[in-house]
């Protein structure tokens, strides 16, 4: 049994002005695939310990190309044209010798020039490979699940967690769908339903928000033989697309009448949940007034400047406040700032320089300029508190000015956990108040041990006040958007048998 191993993937904000280009990504070609994967928690290497479980001497993987990108701004088309080809192109030396596919995606990519990049390379696939070859991915809870793609693939996985930890679950249940249709010959047919509203804030917790009603009803189902998979997305709302949503699906083995009620009642018990599953914000001025009168430690979450949701992670819009406002406690915060990064590499340890720092992509934030000293230097790569990627985070100081300690890097960094500041030395329960750049950690990174995490209303192009964001692709009437939308339930059933 030959199965074809790949991936591309990648999470942008259309939001973020900046394009991002081809280096944003990490490539991995042939057998590096295997060498990087096997044996780890992703889902590539869930796919790989579920497809030998099930097929042991009598398989033969081949991989080909795999793609992860950084999330960001949306990504340069020429670049993406780029890696379309050099994702594609391993895939004819293979067609007609495969017997099925695996493919890890995300589902929220997007370029300055096409809506559904993951849609188009699924396919070109299918043209490639030919209609009798199974293709079955995976994919984030928040992608946009599209029609373009329902049609050309045969089944899916999607994460049952948010913040996420079910990477390599996510990927062994792919394989497993996958090897329902190769062994036991079942036929795939999905239901899905697109709910208009997009969604944010605690209530997506899946460990104890409302959402987590909605993963729950999916993992029961995958008790019942006849279905294959299930699952919710709530996808990514910075991501304007045609078809951005929350959507329900069920693949059930050749029983549509199954699918569609499973799908429209997933879909039905979520839509009453959809005011609770918005932002609750306190304004910038109103967190640093109370952060102030407070013993801390305190967290900070800016989530509108969430680089693991796209934003550029250069805002300074929290520190600005402080600063106007004499905070008079410690802080520490992350920013991505090359050209101060730079100037303090030049410069050395110990060095003191003057210079504006904050807004170096996103010009809707004004440089703060201070007076700096360098308090260390740093380059290289991170390793994450429980996610398999090692950002690079390139040049990178630890520079100070009175009470506030900034980590400037070069590149924007995915923060998704405490890394960074680890990486260079520091401790957030160290400092008074800590700035997270990041929607929702891992409660024992923060919330299980500061007295209060304010999710601040600060300006960004991955604010999770959704109104702010300027929405003008996706179909309207879309929640909150519009106060009033109306939910009319429909079932779109899509079969490649």
């Amino acid at each position: 049994m030959r199965i074809l191993i790949g991936g591309c993937q990648q999470e942008i904000s259309t939001f973020n002005s900046v394009p991002c280009e081809y280096e944003f990504f990490d490539y991995l070609r042939g057998d590096e695939i295997r060498a990087t994967h096997e044996g780890t928690d992703s889902q590539i290497g869930g796919a790989i310990a579920e497809l030998k479980t099930a097929f042991g001497d009598a398989l033969e993987l081949v991989f080909t190309y795999d793609a992860e990108g950084t999330a960001a701004g949306p990504l340069r088309h020429s670049a993406f044209i780029r890696i379309a080809n050099e994702f594609l192109e391993p895939l004819k030396e293979h067609a007609g010798e495969i017997d099925g596919v695996y493919f890890s995606m995300h589902g929220a990519m997007g370029t300055t020039e096409l809506l559904d990049p993951e849609g188009f390379l699924l396919e070109e696939a299918r043209k490639i490979l030919g209609d009798e070859v199974p293709i079955v991915i995976t994919m984030d809870l928040h992608g946009i699940l599209t029609g373009k793609m329902l049609e050309n693939i045969d089944g899916l996985a999607s994460f049952h967690t948010y913040p996420h930890v079910d990477f390599g679950d996510t990927g062994r249940r792919a394989a497993r769908m996958l090897t329902r249709i190769l062994q036991d010959g079942v036929k795939p047919v999905v239901a899905r339903v697109r709910v208009p509203a997009i969604v944010r804030g605690n209530e997506l917790i899946t460990e104890n928000g409302a959402f987590s009603a909605q993963i729950r009803y999916a993992k029961e189902l995958h008790d019942n033989p006849e279905v294959l998979s299930a699952g919710f997305f709530i996808c990514n709302p910075f991501t304007d697309v045609p078809e951005l949503s929350s959507q329900a699906y069920v693949y059930t083995d050749g029983n549509p009448e199954l699918a569609e009620q499973h799908a429209l009642q997933m879909a039905q018990d979520f839509w009453p949940n959809r005011h609770i599953m918005q932002g609750k914000f306190i304004s910038l001025e109103e967190s640093v007034a109370k952060g102030a009168a407070m013993c801390g430690p305190i967290a900070f979450t800016d989530a509108a400047d969430a680089p693991s949701s796209g934003s550029s992670g250069d805002s300074n819009a929290i520190i600005s406040a402080m600063i106007a406002a004499d905070y008079p406690h410690s802080i520490l915060a992350p920013i991505a700032d090359p050209a101060a990064a730079a100037r303090a590499h030049e410069l050395g340890v110990g060095a003191v320089f003057r210079m504006g720092i904050g807004g170096a992509h996103d010009p809707r934030f004004t440089p703060i300029e201070l007076e700096w000293t360098v308090e260390s230097l740093a380059d290289g790569t991170m390793k994450c508190e429980t996610w398999k990627y090692e950002p690079t985070i390139g040049p990178t100081a630890v520079l100070k000015s009175g009470n506030l300690t900034l980590v400037a890097t070069t590149e924007t960094v995915m923060l998704v956990d405490r890394a960074l500041f680890f990486k260079v030395g520091l401790d957030p329960k160290d400092f008074h108040s800590t700035i997270v750049k990041s929607p929702h950690c891992e409660p024992a990174f923060f919330d299980d041990w500061v007295e209060a995490n304010f999710n601040v209303d600060a300006p960004g192009s991955t604010s999770a006040n959704l109104k702010t964001l300027g929405h003008t692709v996706c179909s309207r009437p879309i929640y909150p958007l519009e106060m009033d939308t109306v939910f009319d339930p429909k079932t779109e059933i899509f079969s490649r048998t």
